[in-house]
Order: C-alpha cells, then structure tokens, then sequence
C-alpha cells in the first residue's frame, strides 16, 4: 500500500464531485456566516489545516481578527450576530454529536433565525466542513496558499 498524500489525484472523480458539493453549500448562505461555520467547526475539530486556510479566507473577505480570534469562546463574546450565534450553535451541536442529541433551545433558535432551506443548507455545509476536516486531518493535509504542503 502507498500513502495518500494528495485525494484529488488518488480518487479524482469522487473528490470532484465532493468539491461540487462543497462549493454548492459554501454558497447557499452568506459568506461571513459560512466562513465562521468553517472556522468554529475545524477548531472543534483540531484541523489546523482549515482553521489556517478559512481564517485567511475569512480575513480576505473582511472579517476582523477580533471576530475569528473570539470564535474559541463564541458564547462569552458579544461581536456575533444572533443569527451568527445561532449558527454557531448549529455547528457546536453537530459536530460534537457525542455529547448528546437534547439540543432543543439550540434547534429553536436556528429556526428563529433561518429559514427551513436555510437549515438545510447550513446543515450541509456543517456536514462539508466537518469532512473536509476529516479528509484533512486523516490524510495529513497541509496546504499553503491553495498549494499542497507536507504537514
């Protein structure tokens, strides 16, 4: 056996389709909001990889260092949107799925605050973030700028 060091060229086709996806969902909400979904779901998840890419996507796009630095401890701080908080919370509660289903005060403010497609939609990008991750962290993944680095 040989080490996957890069999906796309191991499995092309399925990482394709994959990509199709993530870019489907990454663009179904408001960029800010998906950028903060990304981050808080690779910190949970210890990807140092995507919390080091969608940080600078996100400072690309505008957002300040503040509001991404604050995103370990999202709860205590008051720069997000109740809308972001929602979010936020969404994106705690699936990703840490270990810690229970009893979400209830979590689902009742993603639906103050979204819209049924929209829940759909940050649902799946939960989802992308959350395999995009996994496909990270599984195969050492580092990359640099858009550029595949050795981790």
């Amino acid at each position: 056996m040989t080490k996957v060091s890069d999906p796309y060229a191991a499995a092309p086709h399925l990482m394709k389709q994959w990509m199709a996806v993530s870019v489907a969902a990454q663009n179904s909400l408001e960029p800010a909001l998906i950028e903060l979904v990304k981050i808080r779901s690779s910190i949970l998840n210890g990807c140092a990889n995507c919390i080091n890419m969608h940080t600078a996507e996100a400072r690309a796009k505008g957002e300040t260092e503040q509001r991404i630095y604050l995103l370990s401890a999202w709860r205590e701080a008051p720069v997000f949107t109740d809308r972001e908080r929602a979010a936020l919370a969404w994106t705690d509660a699936l990703t840490m799925l270990s810690g229970g289903h009893t979400q209830k005060d979590t689902k009742d403010a993603l639906e103050t605050h979204f819209t049924p497609e929209e829940q759909v939609n940050l649902t799946v990008m939960i989802n992308v973030i959350n395999g995009w991750n996994r496909i990270a962290v599984g195969f050492g993944l580092w990359y640099e700028n858009g550029v595949p680095k050795a981790a």
